[in-house]
């Protein structure tokens, strides 16, 4: 690619007025969702595939192969957040240094690396050590990151499928849910060898656009989030982010919604366990609660995005498995299955919607790209690290019912809801407040990023809520 193909970092300083020809801009956006989207969305449910495959193995009696007993099992979901999150901040700048189309596939054939070698676990300490490992490889606007996060469901769902067609093969050398392990590690190792070749460092690299597309791209970046598109990583002034309050309103929020997020992720097999089906049984109807997940979390992206509201739609997410938990945990569930299966379907609900809306909650609101890579650094991670919380609630010594698990998962989504509420309002009120003083009507969309790439400290700075 010559230079000139590549759009320079002047326009931080030229978009105050710019006037976008709409269909140009659609056959831009078009190329994107049909180029990158759907690779950026495989992977991610690779991702998801290889991170929550444990608990459809469960059902099909990797305890006994393995001879795991008493917590063993809660250690081997524990371990994998620990590197998780430790390296993730790390691999964050690395993505921001050398570029996401490079750092993520190579995490990718690593994590799809370590799914594979499950195979080869015959005792928990194997086991452990291979999920160490995966959890450090795995370390890593609403409507179109809805999508790609609505992968995280699918993924879920076409597990259990694949699980109920694996768990019934009898016949091989190997024990049927090693056959789980095997199909999608090395389906994600080859996916990752594609993503290595395919992928753009960013737009202005992209081969399939014009330079004018580049140019195109660069500029709706700036205007959506970015004050300075592809600007280089400072350190110094991106931890700055850390001096405003909200960011740690953002991370007690994510740290809320890690436990539910996880909690139903892993054990949500287990969960439907208990309304007495045989493990492929078991397994298939996971199927159903995690596209109905998919189909909500699409619904509110879309609604946060044409109503241009985020928190109340995050807060709602925090509702629907709130009242989930709740109703399972309260009901007997041997006599009322239908409602306890319908429970599970809320528990799905508003797993990932707060998690997507979240995340764009908070990058509408920082213009700076090297403070949104370290909050997402740190605040992702934390949310992640809340994973630890979750392998730990549902114990064996709680089962069949896990009533503690169910009271804990719900308490941090009643928290997560007061947070997000209280959050959003006071956004609002912040809002009026610097329209007062400035005796002006503003909202986020009237002022140009690179008016406020300082942020709240901007007089001229208005939160997008």
């Amino acid at each position: 690619m010559s230079d000139e193909d590549i759009p320079s970092k002047h326009h931080a300083t030229t978009i105050a007025s710019v006037d976008i020809d709409p269909q140009t801009e659609r056959t831009l956006v078009r190329k994107f969702d049909f180029r990158i989207l759907p690779v950026l969305a495989v992977m991610y449910l690779f991702n998801s595939l290889d991170k929550s495959n444990l608990g459809n193995a469960k059902t099909a009696g990797l305890e006994d192969t393995l001879h795991i007993h008493g917590n063993q099992y809660n250690l081997i979901l524990s371990i994998f957040f620990v590197p998780y999150v430790l390296t993730a901040p790390f691999l964050g700048l690395l993505g921001k240094r050398f570029g996401p189309n490079r750092v993520l596939p190579c995490m990718m054939l690593t994590f799809g690396l370590c799914t594979t070698l499950v195979v080869a676990a015959f005792d928990f300490g194997g086991i452990f050590a291979i999920r160490w490992f995966l959890g450090m490889a795995e370390s890593e606007l609403a409507r179109r990151l809805a999508i790609f996060y609505a992968a995280q469901s699918i993924a879920s769902a076409f597990s259990g499928l694949l699980a109920f067609g694996v768990f019934q093969i009898h016949s091989g050398p190997l024990a049927p849910w090693r056959y789980l392990f095997l199909i999608e590690g090395c389906g994600t190792v080859l996916f990752g060898c594609f993503a290595l070749w395919y992928l753009p460092k960013s737009a202005a690299y992209a081969q399939f656009l014009s330079p004018e597309e580049k140019e195109l791209a660069c500029l709706r970046l700036q205007i959506d989030s970015s004050a300075v598109v592809d600007e280089k990583l400072n350190i110094r002034d991106a931890f700055r982010i850390f001096k405003h309050g909200t960011s740690w309103a953002i991370i007690a929020i994510q740290m809320c919604l890690g436990v539910p997020l996880q909690g139903v992720q892993l054990f949500l097999p287990v969960i439907i366990g208990r309304l007495g089906y045989s493990p492929v049984k078991t397994n298939l109807y996971t199927v159903a609660p995690n596209v109905s997940g998919a189909v909500v979390l699409l619904i509110l992206a879309f609604a946060s995005d044409w109503t241009r509201w985020r928190f109340p739609f995050i807060a709602l997410g925090f509702l629907f498995t709130f009242i989930g938990m709740v109703i399972y945990a309260a009901i007997d569930v041997e006599k009322d299955i239908s409602v306890a299966y319908f429970a599970c379907f809320m528990m799905t609900w508003g797993t990932s919607a707060p998690s997507v809306l979240l995340d764009v909650w908070y990058n509408n609101n920082i213009a700076s790209e090297s403070r949104r890579v370290v909050l997402t650094s740190i605040a992702v991670p934390m949310a992640n690290l809340m994973g630890v919380v979750a392998s730990n609630i549902f114990r064996s010594q709680d089962a069949p019912k896990y009533i503690p698990a169910l009271v804990t998962t719900a308490a941090f989504g009643g928290a997560g809801i007061i947070f997000t509420l209280l959050l959003g309002v006071w956004m609002i009120m912040d809002n009026k407040k610097r329209d007062r003083v400035q005796g002006v009507h503003l909202q986020a969309k009237d002022i140009p990023t690179e008016n406020i790439q300082d942020g709240p400290a901007s007089e001229d700075f208005r939160w997008f809520y």
